[in-house]
């Protein structure tokens, strides 16, 4: 590593300028300021040792083969595709009276004819060769068991408990801030999580800008795996947030107000949730804009265009920008399949162009923001998969980008001091998070 490396430091790749540095744990003990400004090579040091015992994706951890130890003989692998259960086996020299043993043993439980490629196992024999214990891993958190007890075999049917630790990552935007925070070796999840945060404020699939920074204080979730490791299973909780650019200036901490039903809001306590978000899905363009005059493209003539197309694949979730009650969901000539809801004060939001609609939707039927409503098609007078999403207020059609919405209710007057106190607190170890460049980092 460069010995040139800064505390702060700038390096422009081919898709972000960003940076992160993660805190192992909430009980790990904090570096001192002096620390990080001890000299560059110091820094670079640190960020070297965290990242080298840093876990290994999953997928790269279940290719691990063949026994790790002569006393132990353990064995772990996953399916490829194409594979059976006894195809992946055999890699490994398991015999087929062996295999004939795990699949009678977990059949009660799982048939192996639903096994699919990715999913991964790990095997235990003694050392005269007996199955001591098969594991399936279905998902992250989801097993199949199956342990050698004294009268036989035993099956089970395990979710993995996830632990939390405090991490935290922070960036600068080059293209989008998804892309930013997956060059930092984080799960795009994160993106999605911290964007809903600020939907109400930011519509991140077109108002984010070069340079745009951001700041995230989360929990990373892990589990143990059977050989005792601690394994990074995804993204949790996003404890502080703060967005920054020339239009934004925005920070929000996760606070309960009471156990269990908690929220985001503002250092000074408001809320920042609104009654509209900004747009009923995410999308990967916007193809068409709110306009008194365009030219369709099936009709070729000109008229008012009174809502605003979001393309994004096929079946991709829409959901009601606020809360309402679905009034209209059926055919609507060249609309498509169409879905209204109307909200309060007047106002009522159009859904078109729609491949199915959602699951039990019914007129009549009450519905929650981001409930979703129905999914992206290109039924009606469409030439691609898009929603045209249009609001009208008291009758009259009105640009849905320029929706006012009053804000969700505030934190509490007599919780006020509580959420003072916990508002410093994060917003403290979201502050110290240094920039290093993201090519060093990872």
């Amino acid at each position: 590593m460069p010995p040139a490396l800064a505390v702060v430091l700038v390096v422009v790749s081919a898709s972000v300028l960003a940076a992160a540095v993660r805190e192992r744990g909430p009980d790990a003990p904090e570096l001192e300021e002096s620390a990080w400004n001890a000299s560059p090579e110091f820094a670079s040091v640190l960020l070297e040792e965290e990242m080298a015992t840093a876990e290994r994706p999953p997928e790269i951890r279940a290719l691990a083969t063949g026994p790790v130890s002569a006393a132990a003989d353990i064995v772990r692998g996953r399916l490829e595709a194409g594979d059976s259960l006894g195809r992946a086996l055999g890699r490994f020299d398991i015999s087929h009276r062996m295999v004939h043993t795990i699949d009678r043993g977990l059949r009660p439980l799982f048939d192996f004819r639903r096994s699919r490629p990715g999913h991964r196992f790990w095997l235990k024999r003694d050392a005269d060769g007996t199955l001591l214990e098969f594991r399936y891993e279905v998902s992250e958190l989801e097993s199949f068991v199956l342990r050698k007890e004294n009268d036989g075999y035993r099956a089970a049917h395990e979710e993995a408990e996830l632990r939390p630790q405090q991490a935290r990552i922070a960036g600068v935007v080059i293209s989008s801030l998804h892309e930013a925070i997956v060059q930092l070796g984080e799960q795009g999840q994160l993106a999605n999580d911290f964007s809903e945060i600020f939907a109400w404020d930011i519509d991140f699939s077109r108002a984010v800008r070069f340079g745009d920074e951001f700041r995230i204080l989360y929990e990373r979730l892990y589990r143990t795996d059977p050989s005792g490791e601690e394994v990074y299973v995804r993204p949790g909780r996003i404890l502080a947030a703060s967005y920054k650019g020339a239009s934004y200036d925005l920070e929000a901490v996760y606070f309960e107000v009471e156990e269990g039903r908690g929220g985001y809001y503002r250092p000074d306590g408001s809320s920042v949730e609104g009654k509209f978000l900004r747009a009923p899905l995410r999308y990967t363009a916007i193809t068409s804009r709110y306009t008194s005059a365009r030219r369709h493209p099936i009709l070729k003539i000109t008229r008012p265009h009174h809502g605003i197309d979001y393309a994004a694949p096929k079946g991709t979730p829409l959901w009601s920008v606020s809360d309402g009650k679905v009034i209209y969901r059926g055919w609507a000539g060249g609309f498509g399949n169409m879905v209204k809801v109307r909200h309060e004060n007047g106002y009522i939001s159009y859904y078109t162009h729609l491949s199915r609609f959602a699951k039990g939707l019914e007129v009549g039927q009450q519905v929650q923001q981001k409930q979703v409503v129905g999914y992206v098609g290109s039924t009606g007078l469409a030439t691609g998969p898009h929603v045209c999403f249009r609001v009208a207020k008291d009758g009259k059609f009105v640009n849905p980008s320029r929706v006012p919405g009053p804000a969700g209710p505030p934190v509490p007057p007599e919780l006020l001091a509580r959420f003072s106190g916990k508002r410093q607190v994060l917003l403290s170890k979201l502050g110290q998070t240094p920039l290093v460049a993201a090519q060093e980092a990872l």
